[in-house]
């Protein structure tokens, strides 16, 4: 079973600049869809007549984390307002979605899956002891329901998701029939191995597909290490690495995700990532991490938690994006008729409330909780770091109370204290895990290798403390178009350019756009038809300001930033697009003199440019 366990809420909190993420979130969208958005305040699932489906799931997959996470009270009532509903409504047979018993044979189960997934994780954080038994009642349902109605659509698709909340029931009651739940579900549901055997994904195409759907790739990184676990106790993850190469080099982007607007849609700096997708991904790898103790997950979710997933919302999460693009010099609504997402909307990128589609309103927000959830682990023997944000935990190991502290502001710089307290004298491994993406290492001085875990097996006692060193190098990365991108460490770099806002306040469908869960256009005020002019990573400027403001990912509190040397180009838009950057400049060769501009950390900018060419000098 899985190598590392998720400590309770009630042990483990974010603190620094992270819990200040969880603060603006849970005062933003996530922390208020029950009061101002149809689908979540009206819902079937709460007795209402809008959306019986996945919303609800969705949103209280982040909402529920959230709430326990900062011991809010009020939230923590509201989450519990909600799974009280939810287990009103269970049937006498064991039926958990809102529907008639003449819709059930057409309801999709994709929303049961989610549902029992988010009460165990209920479960997790409150300890609520009904929750068990609803929902193994529900998978005993599920069970004789699959027998006459064999799982289809979006259940087809996500079959494995199911096999979450399977797995955490096993553990508590050890009933075998659960596991054959979990055949049956494997057997009926989408055989991603036999399409990735034989994939015929390779060039994107402007059509929605099952099989190329970017949210349900981002699901099934993890399908096959759980899939192993129906035939064994240790989690095989070589499908889960091989299906990542497959998507990296067709589709991938320089933060570290793919390309999916709404299917997979090849290397283009200006095809969209959509933010459902970044938001599995993440908890993806969270659990192959669990699953493996593989320390290239928790390289994988880093890049995604630090550079995908806030650059797709607003600094202050009110907005968010169905799409981003790594080179998105504006945010506007498209041409009807010359749309550059392959299948989705011309106001797939605006930030706003629900632009393109609602799913990523909902689901969006258990990006930043769970990855809080996830800062350590507990393993066998001890706690294992999993990565060194600022965070808190409190715990009992070998019936002695323990609390680690990592104090840091990584990713924004490599200097990461860990201070542990113990009770009374106790034996335990402490395991660091070395962020691979680090260029050198010491703990306590000594040399370490990035990308593994280094364990410290010792006897706690009193107050002790472990430093970290974590040296960064700017690397300038080729991409499959010919241009290039800088990173430096666990951050993507991206050109920071001056920002338009203009509010868009209107009701479509009987939901209303008000301030400030209203939509916004973003037009940029400086120039960014930019390549770069240098000849080695030596000449960038490294900037730190070794503090995170109260608002860490926005543009103008960067806690660092490069100075970077670039001449002007004639870049372009493509034709007919409104302002969408071409794929590739017009030309590279510069028209004015060659300057130095600023580089902000990916995540913290709205529009960008992250894809640049080299610029071409003429001979001499």
């Amino acid at each position: 079973m899985p190598k590392l366990q998720f400590f309770k809420p009630s042990e483990l909190k974010p603190a620094g600049w992270l819990r200040r993420e969880l603060e603006i979130q849970a005062d933003s969208l996530s922390g208020n869809l029950d009061k101002i958005w149809p689908d979540i305040r009206d819902s079937r699932w709460v007795g209402g007549d809008r959306e019986g489906w996945e919303r609800v799931p969705y949103w209280l997959d982040g909402f529920i984390p959230l709430a326990y996470l900062l011991d809010d009270r009020d939230k923590i009532e509201r989450a519990k307002r909600y799974v009280d509903a939810i287990v009103a409504g269970q049937q006498p047979d064991g039926w958990l979605c809102p529907c008639t018993d003449e819709e059930r044979a057409g309801y999709d189960m994709w929303a049961l899956f989610l549902i029992d997934k988010v009460l165990m994780l209920y479960y997790d954080c409150s300890g609520d002891e009904r929750i068990p038994d609803v929902v193994k009642r529900s998978l005993a349902n599920l069970r004789e329901h699959i027998a006459a109605h064999p799982i289809f659509s979006w259940a087809h698709a996500r079959w494995f998701e199911c096999l979450i909340p399977i797995f955490r029931l096993y553990e508590l009651c050890r009933e075998d029939w659960l596991l054959d739940l979990g055949r049956t579900l494997r057997e009926q549901g989408m055989k991603y191995e036999e399409i990735y055997a034989d994939w015929k994904y390779k060039i994107p195409e402007r059509k929605w597909q099952w099989e190329s759907h970017v949210v349900n790739q981002g699901m099934a990184i993890k399908e096959g290490a759980l899939s192993s676990l129906l035939d064994s106790d240790e989690a095989d993850d070589s499908f889960s690495e091989f299906m990542l190469n497959e998507l990296f080099t067709y589709h991938g982007t320089a933060v570290g995700h793919f390309t999916g607007d709404e299917c997979l849609s090849g290397t283009s700096p200006i095809q969209g990532t959509e933010l459902c997708g970044v938001a599995e991904a993440m908890y993806s790898y969270e659990v192959l991490f669990a699953l493996t103790g593989n320390p290239i997950w928790a390289d994988r979710l880093e890049k995604l938690a630090f550079n995908a997933f806030p650059a797709t919302v607003t600094p202050d999460m009110w907005g968010h994006q169905y799409d981003q693009m790594t080179n998105q010099i504006a945010c506007v609504r498209l041409p009807a008729d010359h749309v550059i997402f392959r299948t989705n909307s011309a106001e797939s990128n605006l930030y706003g409330l629900e632009p393109n589609y609602g799913c990523c309103t909902a689901n969006f927000n258990q990006a930043w909780p769970k990855f809080a959830r996830s800062a350590m682990m507990r393993s066998e023997g001890g706690v294992t770091v999993c990565s060194p944000v600022p965070a808190v935990l409190e715990t009992a190991i070998g019936g002695v109370n323990v609390r680690i502290e990592c104090d840091a502001i990584y990713p924004f710089d490599g200097r990461v204290n860990f201070l542990v307290s113990a009770e009374k004298p106790v034996d335990f491994t402490l395991t660091l895990r070395v962020p691979g993406t680090a260029a050198s290492a010491k703990i306590d001085g000594e040399d370490a290798e990035p990308g593994t875990l280094v364990s410290l097996e010792r006897t706690w006692s009193g107050h002790s403390a472990v430093t970290m060193e974590l040296a960064f190098a700017v690397k300038k990365i080729a991409r499959p178009t010919g241009l290039f991108s800088l990173e430096r460490g666990p951050l993507v770099y991206a050109l920071e350019i001056g920002e338009a806002w203009e509010k868009l306040e209107y009701e479509r469908g009987g939901v209303e756009r008000k301030f400030p869960w209203c939509d916004w256009e973003v037009r940029p005020t400086t120039e960014w038809q930019y390549a770069f002019d240098f000849a080695g990573p030596e000449e960038i400027a490294v900037h730190e300001t070794e503090e995170v403001g109260d608002v860490p990912f926005a543009p103008e509190n960067a806690p660092c930033w490069l100075e970077v040397p670039v001449s002007q180009i004639n870049w372009g838009y493509e034709p007919l697009s409104g302002m969408v950057a071409r794929e590739k400049p017009l030309s590279a060769m510069p028209i004015g003199p060659r300057q130095t501009v600023r580089f902000l950390p990916y995540g913290s900018t709205n529009i960008r440019l992250t894809e640049l060419p080299d610029a071409e000098h003429p001979q001499a």
